[in-house]
């Protein structure tokens, strides 16, 4: 009887685990509805949505370019359509990916899935936000990837010897990116790798949702901080 007393508690506390492991994991931070809400009824993009993929596409449907985009840990990833709504508009292609747990680095989405949706796109690019940047860095090991956008962000993984075009932006009052980590993880972009620093940005700033815990007060207005999102981004493209 104590063996079975033993048993059911064990296998209790686990099921108690893993059901809180999935709700945490579930809760995320939620994207502001109304400024999304605008996105969609933006009469240049067109949208589609397929398991685990969010498309924005130029309605004039002209796009060579196009980002495949990773959200940052547990941020809702439609918050990421209005901070890139411009640069779809100017005529960019976006696929975010909506990632497994909410966490990028658990996703196991292919790649060629994820330019599927574009098939007319014949430059592509990975970024992400946040640890969404992190994974970007990984998939930036594909060789048909031409750029790399990091959003409050740095690469875990070597890519000094790839052919990529890397555009960097940070926020100046960014408390949960670490400066000393930015600094160290420098080496392992390529030569050529633009840094830009966005002055009264902070972590949220890249994303239409927020606060954070233990982030900075920004003093950038979201609508100027996604203007400058767009401006150096369509510069970096430009030049790619």
């Amino acid at each position: 009887r104590r063996i079975r007393i033993t048993g059911w508690s064990a296998v209790t506390a686990l099921l108690v685990t893993i059901v809180t492991f999935l709700t945490w994991f579930h809760i995320v931070l939620p994207a502001d509805r109304e400024a999304v809400d605008q996105a969609f009824a933006d009469d240049r993009i067109t949208y589609s949505l397929s398991s685990g993929l969010i498309t924005a596409t130029p309605a004039s449907g002209e796009s060579a370019t196009g980002i495949v985009f990773y959200p940052g840990a547990k941020v809702d990833p439609y918050a990421y359509l209005p901070a890139l709504q411009e640069l779809v508009a100017e005529g960019v292609t976006v696929v975010i990916i909506e990632p497994l747990f909410n966490m990028a680095l658990f996703d196991l989405t292919p790649l060629e899935e994820a330019t599927a949706t574009a098939p007319g796109v014949t430059d592509w690019w990975v970024g992400g936000h946040s640890l969404g940047g992190v994974k970007a860095c990984m998939m930036a090991e594909d060789e048909s990837i031409r750029g790399l956008v990091l959003l409050a962000s740095f690469c875990a993984n070597d890519l000094s010897q790839r052919d990529l075009s890397v555009v960097q932006l940070l926020g100046a009052n960014d408390n949960l990116t670490d400066p000393i980590a930015v600094e160290d993880a420098k080496a392992l972009l390529p030569d050529g790798s633009l840094e830009q620093v966005l002055t009264g940005a902070n972590h949220a700033s890249f994303g239409a949702y927020g606060p954070q815990s233990g982030d900075g007060d920004a003093t950038l207005s979201k609508a100027a901080g996604f203007a400058a999102i767009t401006e150096a981004l369509s510069a970096a493209l430009r030049a790619d």
